[in-house]
């Protein structure tokens, strides 16, 4: 089976909200910075950071995080992961930074990515923003903004696709081996 769950407004919509609540929470965005996490969250900090443009006029920081060797399971994979570039070109000591990530689900990739985080800097404080939450967590880790929650089973995927790697946005849900 295979179900389209949200399309591109859907996923535009959901960004445009997610960037509104991002400004009310932080009370404007002059400490804010985006990381997303190589991939999905590269391309979603992106488009997070325009849509911030239009409503406060201003640009925002945007970086982006590998986390391939901070992983808890590269020893247990039968591949080696892909190293991607970790490109964080600005000071995030004393700054919020937002974490940006299309799917969390465990939470294990946010923790590699927290680890990563520290060994560039210090932040104030570091949120989380995720395109879509299907739940399942093995570790304490909440979403501060979610796109959209969709409850899944251990059976089930959610893929995100974005026209950023060529494709049409699209986030599907998946059950089986398909």
């Amino acid at each position: 089976m295979n179900k389209v769950l949200l399309d591109k407004k859907d996923i535009d919509r959901a960004i445009t909200r997610m960037a509104h609540e991002i400004i009310e929470k932080n009370r404007g965005i002059e400490d804010v910075r985006l990381i997303g996490i190589q991939r999905g969250g590269v391309y979603i900090a992106k488009r997070l950071a325009g849509v911030i443009k239009e409503i406060e006029g201003q640009e925002v920081s945007v970086g982006a995080l590998d986390i391939a060797m901070y992983r808890d399971d590269i020893g247990m994979r039968d591949e080696q992961p892909a190293i991607r570039k970790t490109d964080v070109p600005f000071d995030i000591n004393h700054k919020v930074v937002i974490l940006i990530d299309d799917v969390l689900f465990t939470g294990r990739s946010i923790r590699a990515a927290m680890d990563a985080l520290m060994d560039i800097g210090r932040p104030l404080a570091i949120q989380l923003a995720v395109l879509i939450d299907r739940g399942h967590r093995e570790l304490p880790i909440r979403a501060d903004y979610v796109g959209k929650n969709i409850p899944t089973s251990m059976q089930e995927t959610v893929d995100v696709e974005l026209s950023e790697e060529g494709k049409k946005d699209v986030v599907r849900l998946k059950r089986g081996l398909e």
